[in-house]
């Protein structure tokens, strides 16, 4: 699909389709003077077809319609834009996909027009059209076979009134780029995606983009004394593998950090096993961290940041066997320090223990880890919020980089008192704490793997999937926050 910022109005434009936006009104919408030349264009059909749907304009509501004849424009989607003091780049993102979900599945629109206001300026919206169309339309159709495959058949997109914006949207689409990526890792299941085939999905990237990779195996793990990590790896088949990818731009690097995703492939909650249904059954994306740490990757790779950046991930399953992790087992971390196992469960920790222990020993001024960590977190911020703990200034720039993705992230507090509740009489420590204020205690706990190094903890549980096709998702994986990582790294 291309899509590109045209100069043309929409009364000198024709195609399949043309996507017009209005703002909401509690009256039934007339035809604005900027669109007369495009309603006598089309003989009054227009303002026809805003008075027959009664169209208002509400945010994300959309009506297609047909135009008879041999009108130069064959359909007309109706889009509404919402308030207009409200009209911001997030809304035009939104609104961009609420035009792609309206003609995805409309096999004879091959071009469409799009012709919404310009808000903060010309580039910007492009960009922001361009995610918006771009994510709405996908649909991860990998694993269907025969003749019910629907793929849209828009092949080209034209952004009206706005010239040529082609940076802006080159940049758009890289970003998607890198969150399909990881939405594609998430929707894998685990007999597609385990920790060796990752593997040979991040060599992919590493190939592509001139990427430095390197693989510790069981053996190196130990070298390290990655105790935490090896301990839940202990009961799967397929070998743990620690993922260590490195972007390095031309010339000195104006600054060098570390991504650290969490990276369970499959997660039955070892002998704390998961019930049965729908909870056992989404745990493929239980390495929605490492999805989001590798689609972020793909993006910056493409983009050449004169920044350096470390993806790393400490890939396993959590699996149950004779071997296996055990309630009341005791494991000694990288750096030294030992955890009671007290819920098989929380193991997701235990990788970003040393993963974060290693992170820091390379030296990088800022790390940020991102984990699909604890079900506390989406019970205190729900499905489209993302927890947020650690240093203020580095989560700041995180926030502000959210703005721009429009990922939504929430800054929870690092309460030390609540570390009480991880101690334990054999242990330096617990993996798991009291259940109120669970979400806190799990980023206090990833903080005891941190020494001077400006950390972050986003806790993607919530955002990670989605349930149902929604503004830019598709129900299942969602890519984020590949956008906030990458307009972070930018900044």
């Amino acid at each position: 699909m291309k899509i590109q910022g045209i100069a043309q109005a929409a009364a000198d434009w024709s195609g399949d389709a043309i996507a017009l936006g209005f703002f909401s009104s509690e009256e039934v919408i007339s035809l604005p003077e900027s669109l007369g030349a495009l309603d006598r264009k089309l003989s009054g059909a227009v303002a026809e077809i805003l008075a027959e749907t009664e169209f208002k304009g509400k945010s994300g509501s959309t009506s297609l319609n047909r135009i008879g004849g041999s009108a130069a424009i064959k359909k007309v989607l109706l889009v509404g834009l919402g308030d207009e003091d409200k009209w911001d780049s997030k809304a035009v993102r939104s609104t961009a996909a609420a035009i792609a979900h309206a003609v995805k599945s409309d096999k004879k629109i091959a071009t469409l027009a799009v012709n919404l206001p310009v808000s903060e300026d010309a580039a910007t919206t492009a960009q922001m059209i361009t995610e918006g169309i771009t994510l709405g339309l996908y649909t991860d159709n990998r694993y269907k076979s025969g003749d019910d495959i629907e793929e849209p058949a828009l092949e080209t997109v034209d952004i009206l009134e706005i010239g040529d914006q082609s940076a802006a949207i080159a940049l758009g689409t890289t970003l998607c780029e890198g969150t399909i990526h990881a939405r594609e890792l998430v929707n894998s299941p685990a007999n597609v995606i385990n920790p060796v085939t990752l593997v040979a999905s991040v060599k992919e990237l590493a190939d592509e983009y001139g990427l430095e990779l390197t693989v510790l195996g069981q053996a190196e793990c130990e070298a390290q004394n990655m105790g935490a990590y090896l301990g839940v790896a202990e009961a799967t088949d397929h070998p743990p593998q620690f993922i260590h990818l490195v972007y390095k731009p031309e010339g000195t690097p104006r600054k060098k950090v570390a991504i650290v995703g969490k990276g369970l492939t499959f997660d039955s909650g070892g002998y704390n096993i998961k019930p049965s249904g729908p909870s056992i059954a989404m745990m493929k994306m239980d390495m929605g961290g490492a999805a989001a740490t590798f689609g972020a990757a793909k993006a910056i790779a493409a983009l050449k940041p004169d920044v350096e950046v470390h993806f790393i991930s400490a890939a396993t399953e959590n699996m149950i066997s004779g071997s296996g992790l055990r309630p009341g087992d005791i494991l000694t971390a990288s750096n030294g320090k030992t955890i009671e196992v007290n819920n098989t469960d929380a193991e997701g920790r235990l990788t970003l223990a040393d993963a974060l222990v290693y992170a820091e020993k390379l030296d990088v001024e800022a790390i940020v880890d991102i984990a699909t960590l604890t079900g506390a977190c989406v019970i205190a911020l729900g499905d489209d919020i993302c927890g947020l703990w650690g240093d203020d200034e580095l989560a700041d720039a995180i926030t502000a980089a959210s703005d721009k993705a429009g990922e939504k992230f929430w800054k929870m507090p690092l309460e030390s008192a609540y570390f009480e509740s991880l101690k334990s009489p054999i242990a330096d420590m617990k993996n798991t704490g009291a259940r109120a204020g669970g979400s806190i205690s799990a980023a206090l706990f990833l903080k005891e793997f941190i020494n001077d190094t400006p950390w972050v903890h986003l806790d993607i549980a919530g955002p990670a999937w989605s349930e149902k096709e929604a503004d830019i998702y598709s129900k299942g994986g969602t890519g984020f926050p590949v956008r906030t990582l990458v307009h972070w790294v930018l900044s």
